[in-house]
């Protein structure tokens, strides 16, 4: 669309606003989300310069797609260059042009004509973009064609330049000259802009040059990338520029792609043209072929942020269209006319006041009511604000200017003005955000959608502030379902700040989490996270489905069951168990295409199990916090864990799961990240516990033990032993609880000597040296106290420790006296015990309470290395005894037994894991045997080579392999410790003590000697030489080293080696616990007891009650309560120890101060402000009270009275002290003054290119003077040429026409008694409109329509009436065209003749007609009259009669009949019944009579 004031060759452009067509639609959740653009772009954006590849592809694709323009016909014109060339009518020098421009015949003798003389070629200049001599950031550009579509210059952003689809768009218009701004403002107005940008994924539009306003935008972007949140990201800033205007522009042609291209930026010698501002980060070049004419890019600018505000972005399944925005800096002529179309197309706009001209005239204004803005206030406020070219404004400028400011004030809901320092207005991010909540908040929607539609905005944004100040307040109560859509929006994108504000508004998870809920999100997981890879491979792992199964959804909750359950550990059962193959079909049923705000399915109904299998049970913080954890979305799963109800539990698993997590991450960062938070987490289970162990010991040792059904029917304490969380197990709780478990029933004061006294003399249990923890144990004698005391775990500890140590002494026995050819009894009896602690190995490895299987407890069995320690002493026994039995083989059976006497031996250091004084050293001598290992590596290498050295030296061609062996390795590793190698410096040669020529297999072959002198000849000093450096790097460094390591581990270990025992004396506890009583060999019989009842009776394993205990639902969910309450405490504690800390005592006081300090600026500028105001109001009035003297002093100086017409009003004060201006104008809006028909004088007639003469208010009653008053004449023509007057203007055509009479079959009479009838034509009873002739309506004069309003009660489902405010509420029948915006009334013109309007009969069926007749002929006219429609013209106009119609009984039988024939016969009409509100969506002519009928009735609006 071309802007109305072109702008003169060589001047400077004015910024333009795109003209905005903004549809508030239907944004709902989509059932499938779809990864948006920005996703997919990240992928291909580069920080800096394309790769090669994408050079290749942008190379190619930009000349196919993207053309510039070229003169093709050069014609001279009457204009120089400013270096005084010859230059073509299109700007261009001859040099400049094409040969075939230059010698074209084809145009010969024809004048030059952009249409025909300009064509298309593929273009020139794109690429990268650097500023030579500035910073080395580099920008995108590229050279386009004013004609290219807009399609494609948003897929070259989006996809090519790798831009993230905007959340919100940002069109910065104002002055193209530099103006002055105040130095505040301008820090405020560079600070909000760039904020609103960055947090908010905005797109900046401008004109892209280094001068204006977009100079201030582009040093906005400047301060911001030199700021410290520069990394937080870049701000978007796309310049959008005139290529004829652009200076030094030669640098940008580079016909292959600039990559990059050096622009030179020379303010001094631009002359009329412009530079662009090195602060863009993109550049759009719009080229139509000419040079220096300025503005060319305003039609494509327009179009394109159509086209960009029309696109929707998904996110979170919340699909929003891309808001925008005006933002206003200064301006003249061509930013009014900007702000003018954007707020006629429903864009938002926002007014920097104290920027100058155009922004100060709208902002100075803005708060008068419209009767107040008049032709003589525009006129004062443009000689004050546009001093310079003030006289170049004529009189009808004056009156355009003013209809347009008043159709702009009008509409105060898309006008924000930014007063810097009043009103409360502080920043420019919060006043443009402010700025388009408004605007959505003004359009009229079904009942609840503006509030959602604003809340989506609010979420897409991320300004948490915006939506707890403008939309949860208490002008909107909001219901917890209403919010579940934005919930799922802001898990997905990891929005923490939304959720808690969520929670905090009421929303309950309970009813938020459903399976389809869930299901959603999983599919939705970041696809950069592991767990999002794992689950992958097991759907890839999985087998195909069969053809005729339906289709399904990829993830289901049992895949993501099965991820977690390798996290979580085997020992879990899975969280989301596998449908069984009858509930298969229910399960695998399409997920519907339902908006989530509906609530879904839950598992709980769609699996309804029997009682022999396992149960769902559905806890939605657990599902919430497990998908938040396996992100690694700390804040998020912070906020949800702190809903959870089981939070210790949900700690520990969260701890575990983030630790194996961790462990398969690759990215370093990412793993020391999870494991940090495993840390966190872990500590918070220890912060709950302890707050629990506080307040009552036992009820806290519960929390352990309890089963958790919801994570996976585990405890706590196996939870914590599986993820290792050592601090959470060392815990003193804990330790007490495991002591507890350990004694047994015993009391734990017991000393260890009277248990190892009754241990050998039993039969004192019944004297009480024994005391027992229960009371009924304690009171009983006889075999239950032999029971409870044998049953200790203590006990059987130390009766196994007895046993083991009488085995070890028989076996060294056996070995060293009583070994005899055939097995004596004493080594019967090794055999017996041996096969007793074989079966109880077997008894550990078969053991499975937990129903793991046996593959995964063997697994588990294996892990152990005491366990392993245990096999290999069994085999090798076996091996050994296999040889003893062998009569050939029994010396070496007996060296193999020796061995194993030694393997034995080493399994006492795990007994003794349980003594708090050798238990921590253990795990010492533990650590350092790793040292060992690495250190034996470093020590081989000196080792063997100098061995070998040494050996190859001294001996010639050994060939003995033990005595080679013994001259590399074992002499070079004794020298180590002293024993220096014979013969190493000549010293004590001697040939007896050496076989000369090797053959004696008990000497050493004699080193390199001279036979004859009987004398070494090796080099000695060399192998002496060898010999130090060998000794000192072994003996000084190497042990050294060795040392060094171990005191680092020592140091290391002694940290944490309190821990590190208390953690692994819980499997000995553990193991103990739940062994037989009896020690070997008589455990044998406990062996056979435990065969019989799991092998021949099939009673299960099951886990004692003291580790693992089941509790009673009540019992239960006391307990949690109870848990929950001391989850409380903690948090509050945290957080009050958190504002004790010293750090954030001097946040919280620096925060206080930087609060206080813009406390006291807003103050001094609000005062200020206000006193400027008052004093430029009193400067009015004097102006005007010395007019009026002036005028009586005249009008008595000529012996007159005067005329009344020149006598000036005094202005009246417009603001008052301590008044708002704004909130004053908005109670003034509804002044009298603006009741002039102002539907029908909008400048732009609809459904056609006139546009209307501008008539202010004053101007409209015909009696009223408007010389200059010139309108257009316009009678469209209709297809109904029967029907319709006329098209012409002259008297001929329209000498027929009757005027206030019966017309034939029209009614030209009007309901506001006879009209005026001047030159032929009739005169609007309302006034002038801007335009003459007939328009787009029929007739001349008044056309009549009928509206007839159809209502009913609403009611509930068991029909009583719904109501509002005690008031009972209607439901209206409403029709909508589907390229209509508004709903209507089912009314309108209606055929001469005909009763019915059209459009009902559209909607009605044709048997229906006589009986609405009927129901109209008895219905109730609430209004007849003028209706301010927008195709009114001063000589046709619209009058209607509104007729209501209503059904107060619900089994009306015409309700009913009405019901039944409702049916729209074009499939683009729709119609429904809608409750009646202030807001729904209708033409403001039709609310005006729905809201009579509520009146009549009664009814709420």
């Amino acid at each position: 669309m071309e802007p109305s004031a072109l702008m003169k060759a060589g001047s400077k452009q004015e910024e333009s606003f795109g003209v905005q067509s903004r549809t508030v639609a239907d944004l709902g959740l989509v059932p499938n989300l779809r990864r948006s653009n920005s996703s997919l772009c990240k992928s291909r954006r580069s920080q800096y310069l394309f790769n090669s590849s994408e050079k290749e592809n942008l190379s190619s694709w930009i000349p196919e797609n993207i053309k510039k323009k070229e003169c093709m016909y050069f014609v001279e014109s009457s204009k120089l260059s400013d270096a005084g060339k010859v230059v073509c009518e299109c700007g261009y020098t001859r040099e400049q042009h094409l040969e075939e421009a230059i010698r074209s015949q084809a145009f010969q003798g024809k004048e030059w004509d952009p249409k025909k003389h300009v064509q298309e070629m593929p273009t020139d200049a794109f690429g990268d973009i650097v500023f030579t001599g500035l910073s080395q950031k580099v920008g995108k550009y590229v050279r386009l064609s004013q004609d290219t579509p807009s399609s494609v210059t948003y897929q070259l952003m989006t996809q090519h330049w790798g831009l993230d689809v905007p959340n919100l768009l940002i069109s910065v218009t104002g002055g193209a000259k530099d103006f002055n701004m105040k130095p505040r403002l301008k820090s405020v107005f560079r600070r909000g802009l760039v904020k609103v940008a960055q947090t908010t994924g905005a797109w900046i539009i401008t004109g892209g040059s280094h001068t204006g306003v977009m100079k201030q935008v582009g040093e906005a972007v400047r301060d911001f990338s030199l700021s410290s949140s520069y990394n937080q990201g870049e701000v978007v800033t796309i310049g959008i520029a005139t290529w004829g205007t652009v200076h030094n522009r030669e640098g940008l042609i580079h016909p292959t792609g600039g990559f990059p291209a050096e622009y030179i930026m020379d303010e001094e010698g631009q002359g009329h043209l412009t530079c662009l501002d090195s602060n863009h980060s993109h550049f759009i070049l719009v080229d139509d072929g000419t040079h220096g004419h300025y503005g060319v890019e305003i039609p494509l600018r327009t179009k394109l942020e159509k086209f960009i505000s029309e696109q929707t972005k998904e996110r979170g399944g919340v699909a929003i269209k891309i808001p925008i925005v005006c933002v206003v800096l200064e301006g003249g002529p061509g930013t009014l006319h900007t702000i003018y179309n954007a707020i006629t197309h429903g864009t938002p706009c926002v007014v920097v006041e104290g920027s100058g001209r155009v922004a100060d005239v709208i902002a100075q204004v803005a708060s008068l009511p419209i009767s107040e803005i008049t032709i003589s206030l525009i006129q004062q406020k443009l000689a004050v604000f546009f001093q310079e070219m003030f006289e170049t404004f004529t009189e009808g400028r004056i009156v355009e200017w003013t209809k347009k400011i008043q159709d702009i004030v009008r509409k105060r809901q898309l006008l924000t003005i930014f007063r810097e320092g009043k009103d409360g207005q502080q920043d420019v991010d919060v006043a443009i955000l402010q700025a388009l909540l408004k605007a959505s908040r003004s359009h009229d929607h079904f009942g609840h959608e503006n509030w959602d539609h604003q809340l989506k905005l609010a979420v897409a944004w991320n300004r948490v502030d915006i939506a707890r100040s403008e939309i949860f307040t208490d002008e909107r109560q909001w219901k917890p379902s209403e919010l579940h859509p934005m919930m799922t929006a802001a898990l997905i994108a990891n929005k923490p700040e939304f959720v808690k504000l969520f929670l905090e508004n009421g929303l309950r998870l309970k009813e938020f989490v459903t399976w389809d809920t869930l299901l959603y999100l999983y599919k939705n997981l970041d696809p950069s996270c592991l767990f999002h890879c794992k689950l992958q491979k097991v759907l890839a792992e999985e087998p195909e489905r069969v053809v005729c199964a339906p289709a399904v959804p990829a993830v289901q909750m049992y895949h993501v069951a099965q991820v977690l359950r390798e996290l979580l550990g085997d020992f879990t059962q899975p969280l989301y168990p596998r449908p069984r193959s009858s509930d298969r079909p229910r399960l695998l049923l399409p997920v519907p295409h339902i908006k989530l705000n509906v609530q879904g399915v839950s598992l709980r109904s769609l699996y309804k199990r029997s009682s022999g299998h396992v149960t769902f049970t559905m806890d939605p913080v657990r599902d919430l916090l497990i998908w938040a954890i396996v992100q690694n979305r700390r804040e998020l799963a912070e906020i949800i864990w702190a809903q959870s109800q089981d939070c210790i539990a949900a700690a520990l698993a969260c701890s575990k799961i983030l630790k194996e997590l961790s462990k398969e991450e690759e990215d370093t960062d990412s793993s020391e990240e999870m494991l940090a938070l495993a840390d966190q987490y872990e500590h918070r289970a220890i912060g709950v516990f302890t707050e629990c162990y506080r307040k009552d010991e036992e009820r806290a040792q519960k929390l352990l033990i309890r089963v958790s059904e919801a994570w996976g029917k585990t405890t706590c304490l196996q939870l914590a032993l599986e993820a290792k969380d050592m601090k959470f197990v060392s815990h003193g709780g804990i330790q007490a609880f495991l002591t507890k478990v350990w004694w047994g029933q015993l009391c734990v004061d017991n000393g260890l000597w009277r248990v190892i006294l009754c241990m050998l003399v039993f039969p004192l249990l019944a004297t009480g040296l024994i005391s027992f923890r229960e009371r009924r144990v304690q009171a009983v004698r006889g075999l239950a106290r032999v029971r409870a005391f044998f049953n200790a775990p203590v006990v059987i500890f130390h009766l196994n420790i007895l046993s083991y140590f009488s085995f070890l002494c028989l076996f060294a026995y056996v070995l060293m006296v009583d070994f005899q050819p055939s097995p004596s009894w004493c080594e019967h009896l090794i055999y017996l015990w041996l096969f007793s602690l074989v079966c109880e190995e077997l008894r550990q490895l078969l053991y499975d309470p937990d129903e793991c299987g046996l593959t995964k407890m063997a697994l588990l069995y294996f892990s152990d290395f005491w366990n392993k320690l245990d096999i290999a002493a069994i085999l090798l026994f076996i091996a050994g005894l296999t040889c003893r039995l062998i009569p050939a083989l029994l010396y070496p059976g007996r060296i193999i037994l020796s061995l194993d006497f030694i393997m034995f031996c080493l399994r006492l250091m795990h007994i003794f894991t349980i003594s708090k004084t050798l238990g921590p050293k253990i795990i010492i001598v533990k650590r350092m045997m790793k040292d060992v290992f690495f250190f034996l590596f470093l020590l081989a290498v000196w080792v063997v080579s100098f061995g070998v050295a040494k050996q190859a030296i001294l001996i010639h061609n050994e060939s003995r392999v033990d005595w080679i062996f013994r001259g590399v390795m074992y002499q070079s590793y004794l020298t180590i410790f002293g024993q220096m190698p014979s013969y190493i410096d000549g010293v004590n040669f001697n040939l007896d003590q050496c076989s000369p020529n090797g053959t004696d297999p008990y000497k050493p072959k004699c080193p390199e000697s001279d036979p004859t002198r009987h004398e070494p000849i090796f080099p000695e000093w060399l192998t002496v030489t060898l010999l130090c450096l060998y000794l000192l790097f072994t003996n000084i460094l190497l042990l050294n080293l060795l040392i060094a390591m171990f005191n680092y581990t020592f140091q290391q270990v002694q940290e944490h080696t309190d821990q590190i025992w208390k953690f692994q004396r819980h499997d000995l506890i553990e193991e103990y616990q739940g062994r037989p009583p009896a020690p070997p060999p008589f455990i044998l019989l406990s062996h056979l007891h435990l065969f019989i009842k799991r092998v021949i009776l099939k009673i299960p394993a099951k886990r004692h009650k003291q580790l693992k205990n089941k509790l009673e639902k009540n019992e239960e969910a006391a307990l949690l309560s109870w848990e929950i309450y001391l989850k409380e405490n903690y948090l509050q504690n945290q957080q009050y120890q958190q504002k004790q800390r010293p750090e954030q005592k001097i946040q919280d006081i620096s925060n206080r101060v930087d609060t206080m300090v813009d406390l006291l600026e807003m103050d001094h500028l609000k005062g200020s402000g206000s006193m400027e105001q008052r004093l430029a109001s009193l400067e009015e009035q004097v102006v005007q009270t010395t007019k009026a003297l002036h005028w009586i002093v005249k009008t008595l100086k000529d012996s007159g009275f005067g005329s009344e017409e020149g006598a000036p009003s005094l202005a009246s004060q417009k603001v008052s002290e301590g008044q708002d201006p704004e909130l004053d104008g908005r109670q003034k809006a509804q002044d009298l003054g603006d009741t002039h028909h102002t539907n029908a004088r909008n400048l732009l007639y609809p459904n056609s290119p006139i546009m209307r003469f501008p008539v202010p208010n004053e101007k409209v009653p015909w009696e009223t003077e408007f010389l200059i008053y010139d309108p257009p004449f316009y009678s469209a023509e209709r297809k109904d040429k029967d029907l319709v007057d006329p098209m012409g203007n002259t008297m001929d055509s329209l000498s027929r026409i009757t005027y206030n009479a019966m017309d034939g079959p029209v009614d030209r009479r009007s309901s506001h008694g006879s009209y005026v009838v001047q030159d032929g034509l009739p005169l609007n009873p309302m006034g002038r409109t801007g335009l003459r002739g007939r328009g787009g309506l029929s007739c001349f004069g008044p056309n009549h329509t009928l509206q007839p309003v159809v209502t009913r009660w609403r009611r509930n489902q068991d029909g009583a009436i719904c109501r509002r405010s005690i008031k009972k509420v209607l439901e209206v029948l409403v029709m909508k065209h589907a390229l209509s915006e508004h709903w209507a009334l089912p009314g309108g013109s209606r055929d001469p003749g005909e009763t019915l309007p059209r459009k009902l009969k559209q909607v009605l069926q044709r048997e229906f007609w006589p009986s609405f007749e009927n129901l109209l002929m008895h219905g109730t006219e609430v209004y007849k009259g003028y209706a301010d429609d927008p195709r009114n013209t001063d000589n046709a106009w619209i009058e209607t009669v509104a007729v209501s119609v209503h059904f107060p009984d619900q089994s009306d039988m015409e309700l009913k009949r009405l019901n039944s024939h409702l049916h729209a016969c074009d499939p683009g009409i729709s119609i429904r019944w809608q409750v009646v509100d202030k807001r729904i969506p209708l033409y403001a002519d039709h609310k005006a009579i729905l809201q009579k009928v509520a009146t009549l009735f009664g009814a709420y609006y």
